[in-house]
């Protein structure tokens, strides 16, 4: 398979599954999807976002030694929303080794702040959040502060998980 064309040919779900078959537990394969996710042009990135969260759902053992980069690029401006949205799905559903824990944390605060960000983006980096609550109970007060801050001008799907952190705080 010459991957790039098939990211390019179609963005389907149907084209996804096809992807995420392909890399299966290939780490070698699934380098490369990674690579045209981080460093190709604004479509082939966008575009690889959707098979690279799926294939480390599948296997999530793939995206370690890929970790620190996958974090960084969060840090660029002007990522897709589909970018950002399937790196912190990635993040969500990881345990996130205790040496990243901090830039995690200052990229969910960042998102969740932001007025322009769309709302999977936020939810998700809302749970991740809320998972590292327990290691980093000082957080809580600025959590709490920027969910009422945002309260008014945010999404049900936003509302819905920020009320459940707020139970829980």
């Amino acid at each position: 398979m010459k991957l790039r064309d098939t990211i390019l040919a179609e963005h389907s779900k149907v084209q996804t599954t096809k992807i995420v078959k392909w890399i299966g537990h290939s780490q070698e394969r699934f380098d490369q999807l990674f690579q045209l996710f981080l460093n190709d042009e604004y479509r082939v990135t966008q575009r690889a976002a959707w098979p690279l969260s799926y294939a480390v759902k599948n296997h999530p053992e793939l995206i370690r030694k890929h970790l620190s980069k996958l974090i960084k690029n969060l840090e660029k401006k002007g990522l897709h929303d589909s970018v950002k949205r399937n790196s912190v799905r990635i993040l969500r559903d990881l345990v996130i080794p205790e040496r990243y824990h901090g830039q995690v944390m200052n990229t969910c605060f960042r998102f969740i702040e932001s007025p322009d960000e769309a709302v999977a983006i936020k939810a998700f980096s809302l749970i991740i959040l809320e998972k590292l609550l327990p290691y980093y109970p000082d957080i809580k007060n600025e959590l709490k502060l920027i969910i009422e801050e945002r309260w008014e001008h945010e999404t049900a799907a936003f509302r819905s998980r920020a009320k459940k952190i707020l139970k829980k705080l």
